[in-house]
């Protein structure tokens, strides 16, 4: 029996493609390489501390992944500057469905299970209207390591008190749909780009830009055997789909 639904934050409830305005007005006419890298970057070093053993919270990933990106394109900002637009992960803007979409799921427990530091997470859900429809929300903080490693996904159970076989687990990230089927969660996934609609945009693309090669590494399906339970286009179709799983 399903008791809690578990959602990811950074691409599933809240987009990470807002920080482009941020970028751009920083850096006129890099904005969009800034937010892919960025981001791209933001992941991979958090996977590396991970295993490495060295863990940092994430605004120290965010800020260390923001500092390489910037450096890739020789730019060196002041100090405020920087800050400003590492900022601008606190500011995400959310889906637009995902306030509906959390408030058409009231029958169950809801929370977010995030890499997001604990102050990051406070000022995601302050700076949006997510917080009334969550009875908690999660930081990978207080296991010291980032997803997809299981010790992460076991901070559901230890917060909620629920069981894996309990909890449907919402991620849109490749990486964490694999990570939480791997360690026992029902999931579902939340397809923002179709298969066919990416092979569309290569095909048509002269020159393949870092949007599109962002949806190539971190929007599609991971062939790694764990396979979501469930897959919809939005948000709003969770509430729909619940009791068929």
């Amino acid at each position: 029996m399903i008791k809690a639904f578990v959602f990811d934050a950074y691409g599933t409830l809240y987009d990470v493609q807002s920080v482009e305005a941020v970028t751009d007005a920083a850096f006129p006419g890099h904005g969009a390489y800034i937010t892919q890298v960025w981001r791209l970057k933001q992941l991979e070093y958090s996977w590396l501390r991970s295993l490495m053993g060295r863990y940092e919270d994430f605004w120290t990933v965010t800020r260390e992944s923001l500092a390489y990106t910037l450096g890739t394109l020789g730019l060196t900002p002041d100090e405020r500057l920087f800050e400003d637009v590492a900022e601008a992960y606190n500011h995400l803007t959310p889906y637009p469905d995902a306030e509906a979409a959390l408030g058409a799921l009231s029958g169950y427990r809801r929370a977010i299970l995030s890499n997001g530091s604990p102050d990051m997470l406070a000022a995601l859900v302050s700076n949006s209207r997510l917080g009334r429809h969550l009875e908690a929300t999660i930081s990978v903080d207080g296991h010291r390591v980032f997803k997809p490693d299981a010790r992460a996904y076991e901070l559901v159970e230890e917060r909620l008190g629920v069981r894996p076989d309990e909890v449907v687990f919402v991620s849109s990230n490749g990486f964490d749909v694999a990570g939480a089927k791997s360690f026992g969660f029902r999931v579902a996934r939340i397809e923002r780009v179709a298969p066919a609609a990416l092979t569309r945009e290569l095909a048509a693309d002269g020159v393949i830009g870092p949007a599109t090669l962002f949806k190539s590494l971190r929007m599609q399906t991971e062939r790694l055997g764990y396979e979501p339970d469930i897959t919809v286009g939005s948000l709003s179709e969770l509430a729909v789909l619940a009791e068929h799983l």
